[in-house]
């Protein structure tokens, strides 16, 4: 590996994999003064079939720690706090090296240099991806055969789909964006790359999901691998981010600077028509999954059972969509996959949602208090009454009130989903230690340990110590014993159909309005909201653009809740302003727990610049200090 001005090149001879797709990420020291193995690449290496799928191996490994806990950016929304930055508590590559020293609080404090190793390391990966493509192509000139000339195509066709998926995430954050296609070799390469333009950029990476669409096979050849449809989805993406960013006519435009979409990126001037033709052509690319592909939502969108109040033993479908059985479900379009206990190739999940309950795990994320009231009633497909934040200490009634945060029986009759993602009062879940099975416990607020009085057995207390507004994660924790907090093995989606059927309602809501598709998009929305056994929309739900564009907005909230999707929607859509308050506004945002008690207050008098900076990251000045080519983004000078 070349360590390259802190942009990090990898070596062309350096691959690192192990059988059964789990697989190793290279450690990031300066290998400068190690041996050359390039004679070893050029010599030994590229003769077969499976010397490409060994160094596309590597690529996924590489890429891996980009993508497998995009949840942690959901710190940046409204709706999930997260109390440190968890990667940092991490002291062994791979785990989450892409994401540490991010900081996931307020997002107007959190888009400066703290992200700066994620802009550094996703060029390994890009480069890694590079190395794979330009090698493989070689290799294709000389194919003997038709079917091995179609499979190492499809192998470069995973490799662009990586390649393509790290740049969009690259302009994503950061707009303009140094851009290579080839292998890189040195320093002097690098040190003087200029940003390149988004547009130019966003052409590079649609030509990429092209590719892929084209020559990847129809399903994954092993778990984890790319597929043709997961690059068509993610080409879909890119076409309605895009179509977002040249908006300039928002309904709730006094958000918007006059040149629409991107006003923070210097280079990008908005287009209204070019807007209108993405957002057509990000629907024809999202039907065609949804009618071509064959694939169906996790047990083909049923609600299974809710069970009883208060008790685990039985859940929902939504919960065991995100537990290993899951794994080679078609829902689960583009996944990353761990190894599980003994391969130090784990998930994360149960270390960063769990309690103290769950193998000592540390809870570094939490929903907030505001998430339970987003979750609709499964009679009238509608919300309900607020909860109201009692405290048990001067309210005697706290817990039996009606709509009491703290009574149980105020979530009765929610959405499913509810059940499968959040515990709250009353509620229990199955606790481990030391890999074994310790017994059931029960949750409340603030009761660490000892009994939780006023229920039937099993009323041991969970000890969620990181709690902080009077919820707790059931989503992604484990209900079984046998792997550590850090030892999962489940395959990380960062593409699922349900967020393919979303994404296609907004785009052909924007393009035809909301039935002019022939009812397609109101069809695929109410396929997500059964899976929480709501009923379909009322047709005043999606009587013009505008509200139906929120009811797509209220599945997107409940169903990708924590899984790293909100805070591009809000910034996308122009609506940090819309979800938070408006700037300079006295008071800001105030977010109480369930007791009443005052968590945390954001947004207070908070400056223009300051929601600038958060439509747009700043470009680490650490490589801008050794890359004088290297523009910073105007809000950042």
């Amino acid at each position: 590996m070349y360590r390259m001005k802190n942009i990090y090149i990898f070596n062309k001879g350096f691959i690192v994999a192990i059988a059964g797709m789990i697989l190793v990420s290279s450690c990031h020291d300066d290998l400068l003064t190690q041996l050359s193995t390039t004679e070893l690449a050029s010599d030994l290496f590229w003769k077969t079939e499976d010397d490409a799928t060994y160094a596309l191996n590597g690529a996924y490994a590489e890429t891996r720690g980009l993508f497998d806990r995009d949840y942690m950016f959901d710190g940046l929304g409204e709706y999930i706090r997260w109390r440190s930055s968890a990667a940092d508590n991490q002291s062994t590559v791979p785990r989450a090296y892409a994401y540490k020293s991010g900081t996931y609080s307020n997002p107007s404090s959190t888009t400066g240099s703290t992200y700066g190793n994620y802009f550094t390391y996703s060029y390994a990966g890009i480069n890694r991806a590079n190395y794979v493509i330009q090698n493989v192509e070689k290799m294709i000139e000389n194919a003997t055969s038709e079917t091995t000339r179609k499979s190492l195509e499809a192998i470069v066709g995973e490799a662009r789909m990586m390649r393509g998926m790290i740049y969009f995430r690259l302009i994503t954050m950061w707009g303009d964006v140094p851009y290579f296609d080839k292998i890189i070799t040195s320093n002097d390469e690098v040190q003087s790359l200029p940003r390149t333009a988004i547009a130019e950029i966003k052409d590079k990476i649609l030509e990429d999901f092209t590719y892929a669409y084209e020559h990847c096979t129809d399903k994954p050849v092993a778990l984890g691998r790319f597929t043709k449809w997961g690059a068509l989805a993610f080409r879909g993406k890119l076409k309605l981010y895009w179509a977002c960013w040249n908006r300039t006519n928002w309904p709730w435009g006094k958000t918007v600077a006059p040149n629409g979409g991107w006003p923070e990126l210097e280079t990008f001037t908005a287009n209204q028509s070019e807007s209108d033709q993405y957002y057509k052509d990000a629907a024809a690319d999202l039907r065609t999954v949804v009618e071509q592909s064959g694939l169906k939502l996790y047990m083909n969108g049923e609600p299974g059972e809710w069970g009883n109040l208060g008790e685990c033993e039985t859940l929902p479908n939504y919960y065991h969509l995100f537990t290993p059985k899951a794994n080679s479900d078609g829902e689960l379009m583009v996944v990353f996959n761990h190894g599980g206990t003994g391969t130090s190739q784990g998930e994360e999940l149960m270390r960063d949602w769990g309690t103290r309950a769950t193998e000592g795990s540390q809870g570094w994320g939490q929903p907030r208090f505001g998430i339970a009231d987003r979750y609709q009633s499964t009679v009238t497909g509608d919300f309900v009454e607020p909860l109201i934040r009692l405290n048990p200490s001067t309210d005697n009634d706290a817990y039996t009130r009606e709509h009491s945060a703290l009574n149980p029986q105020s979530y009765l009759d929610r959405d499913y989903r509810m059940k499968a993602t959040l515990l709250w009062e009353g509620e229990t879940m199955a606790t481990m230690l030391s890999l074994s099975f310790d017994r059931y416990r029960r949750y409340r607020y603030k009761t660490l340990t000892g009994t939780v009085s006023d229920y039937p057995a099993p009323n041991d207390a969970i000890n969620a110590d990181a709690d902080a507004e009077g919820f707790i994660m059931r989503k992604f924790v484990r209900n079984y014993a046998g792997q550590g907090r850090s030892d999962g093995d489940y395959s990380y989606p960062v593409m699922r159909l349900a967020d393919v059927y979303l994404l296609y309602a907004e785009a052909a809501n924007e393009a035809y309005g909301p039935t002019g598709d022939g009812g397609l998009a109101v069809e695929l929305v109410d396929k997500v909201r059964r899976r929480g056994n709501l009923p379909p929309l009322k047709q005043e739900k999606y009587a013009d653009k505008q509200t139906f564009f929120y009811a797509i907005e209220q599945e997107r909230i409940i169903e990708l809740f924590a899984e790293g999707h909100r805070f591009w929607d809000l910034r996308r859509w122009r609506s940090i302003e819309r979800a938070w308050v408006e700037p300079q506004t006295s008071g800001g945002v105030r977010l109480y727990d369930s007791w009443g008690a005052l968590k945390n207050t954001y947004f207070n008098n908070t400056s223009f610049l300051s929601y600038q900076r958060i439509y747009i990251f700043q470009i680490p000045n650490g490589e801008r200090n050794r890359n004088p080519n290297l523009t910073q983004n105007k809000p950042w000078l």
